[in-house]
């Protein structure tokens, strides 16, 4: 039996810190890969603190714990912390220390700081290497203490892997490889280090099943402008993968000897990596020279080519099906059969199960409601479960991974009645979203210029959310992809804000959350274009390329313009045109009083 509470766990994680002179310990949530997402194997500091949201950093000394979460989940950290010692602090918020600064500020002088720098990216470790040097203290940097004492951990994952043929891809691992290595050639690095799942899986085009509705497979690869290794648990591959890998140029290690290889690099060569994601414990043992740089891969993946862009069309059309036939079941079932979050996600899934070439959700769906829907990244549980009624919001974001591409989709549907207050909310959220999609700009645009065309009509009312826009999609890869993305802060890593190129696809997907009251939320993903180049520029804009309605029921006419209504009307005649040909009548007939003018 494991330790029954968090008070046991964090007492115990003491005693091992006392065993080994530590005076501060950091658990970050990550695996060895600065994964957004991880596997069970590697959520220690879920296991520790009983947070279970997906980001977060928790740091405990001899007397004090705190989990650091940005404003996506406060609220629930909030709840799951309830009781327990450790201290909630909320990331970006006015007076609330950074992680960084609570460490400098609470680590005594000549203290020991602890930490896996496995699980911590080499850019933080050096930050917290610099502080324990002004501090004369010492550093402890291969202890992974919380899995030490974690009985029953579960096991590390080593799934299957399997190729992702070039009919999707669009390009072969050889033109990759070249293109990489000219990339390289250009920093005039001799190697390069990618530890980044998505980027390993996109460069071999391999795809896996490591990471719960993530299909990566944990390795690590090297690449040379000779050579290339790939770092991986031989038993997840077939026979076919280790011939294709061979036809590539690719010779395969053992996942674990990355770190003696990085050891055994010669101080003459030159590295090409990331700090922001290559972990510490191989960035500090190498004694090349380093050029540190965002891998050329996460650009190279973000520009989908014209193979990529007419397959995750077809997988749009797909999943805007399943959406439809969704809403239409609900809205047509809600208070004459008992529905509940749970149950209305598990039907979602049945629909988009009957598409071709269905892989598996590309995240876990968000089924909230009520006052549920305030928490943006809520998940249903048996303890949670409610029960839908036939009045006020749910929330559904959820989406597929295809063969022929990943989606990302949230609607917030009408169940019933609604008050003037939540209509005049969804109608200026779709207000928002409108008016991102359909936004005209030079080349040359950051998603942080693009921003306030989404949170300007919220602005307007006192009213903001506490994530970005949008963010990057991956092609049968994570859901979160950068370095797109819309947000009207500049993010503090480097490579985070990107100039918006053609071939990109962002979400867009304003909200509003009220704590114990609702959610709301209206997503769609966009595609950047060329439009018109004249004697002022280049002119890009976006191309929808998300089909369901947006729903009619909770929509206030009066409150939006002119231009606002025939965007929405437009919008809603194109869903139209690409779903009613997969439907039966009656849910036809639905769809077109769904799509109607306004």
């Amino acid at each position: 039996m494991g330790l029954a509470s968090v008070s046991e766990r964090i007492e115990s994680l003491r005693e091992k810190m006392h065993e080994r002179g530590m005076d501060m310990y950091i658990v970050p949530t990550s695996d060895f890969h600065e994964s957004e997402y991880v596997g069970d194997y590697f959520k220690a500091r879920s296991y520790l603190t009983g947070f279970t949201g997906s980001a977060g950093t928790a740091v405990v000394t001899r007397e004090t714990a705190g989990l650091w979460t940005d404003g996506r989940y406060f609220i629930q950290a909030q709840a799951e912390l309830s009781g327990s010692p450790v201290t909630l602090y909320r990331m970006g918020e006015e007076h609330v220390p950074t992680v960084k600064e609570y460490v400098k500020e609470n680590l005594k002088e000549g203290g020991c700081l602890g930490f896996d720098g496995r699980v911590v990216n080499a850019r933080d470790g050096e930050a917290y290497a610099e502080i324990v040097k002004e501090k004369k203290g010492s550093l402890a940097a291969r202890e992974d203490l919380v899995g030490e004492m974690w009985e029953g951990r579960p096991s590390f994952p080593k799934n299957p892997a399997f190729i992702l043929e070039e009919k999707y891809t669009g390009e072969s691992t050889e033109s990759k490889l070249h293109r990489l290595r000219e990339k390289m050639k250009d920093k005039q690095a001799d190697i390069h280090i990618l530890t980044s799942l998505y980027d390993i899986a996109w460069l071999f085009n391999v795809r896996g099943g490591d990471i719960a509705h993530v299909p990566v497979v944990m390795s690590f690869a090297v690449i040379t402008l000779e050579a290339c290794i790939w770092f991986v648990h031989p038993e997840v591959l077939s026979e076919d993968i280790c011939r294709y890998c061979e036809g590539n140029g690719i010779s395969i290690r053992d996942y674990g000897e990355v770190y003696a290889y990085a050891e055994s690099i010669t101080d003459e060569k030159r590295v090409l990596l990331d700090k922001g994601i290559v972990n510490y414990r191989i960035c500090s043992s190498l004694k090349a020279e380093l050029v540190q740089g965002a891998n050329p891969t996460a650009w190279m993946k973000a520009v989908k080519n014209e193979t990529e862009l007419a397959n995750i069309r077809r997988a749009h059309v797909k999943d805007g099906v399943a959406f439809t036939k969704f809403m239409y079941w609900l809205k047509s079932r809600i208070g004459k059969e008992m529905i509940t979050e749970v149950s209305a996600a598990a039907f979602l899934r049945e629909r988009r199960q009957e598409q071709e070439l269905f892989l598996d959700d590309s995240f876990g769906t968000i089924s909230a409601y009520g006052a549920n829907a305030a928490m943006m990244h809520y998940a249903p549980t048996p303890e949670t479960d409610a029960v839908l009624r036939p009045q006020g919001f749910l929330l559904v974001d959820s989406g597929g991974h295809y063969l022929d591409g990943s989606t990302d989709i949230t609607r917030t549907l009408a169940l019933g009645a609604l008050s003037h207050e939540q209509k005049l909310y969804f109608t200026t959220v779709c207000r928002s979203n409108l008016n991102l999609a359909a936004a005209k700009f030079l080349y040359g645009c950051r998603g942080t210029n693009l921003d306030i065309l989404a949170r300007g009509p919220l602005w307007d009312l006192g009213l903001d959310y506490k994530c970005g826009t949008g963010h990057g999609i991956g092609y049968v890869l994570n859901v979160h992809e950068g370095p797109n993305a819309f947000r009207w802060k500049r993010p503090l890593e480097p490579g985070g804000d990107c100039v918006l190129e053609e071939g990109m696809v962002t979400t867009d997907e304003p909200g509003v959350y009220l704590e114990g009251r609702y959610g709301i939320r209206t997503e769609n993903e966009i595609l950047c274009k060329k439009a018109e180049k004249n004697e002022y520029g280049q002119f890009m804009e976006f191309e929808t390329i998300t089909y369901a309605p947006i729903d009619l029921d909770a929509i206030l006419p009066e409150e939006m313009t002119a231009k606002e209504r025939g965007l929405l009307n437009g919008y809603h005649a194109l869903v139209y045109d690409k779903i009613s040909p997969y439907l039966n009548g009656e849910e036809r007939e639905w769809l077109r009083k769904y799509t109607r003018e306004i």
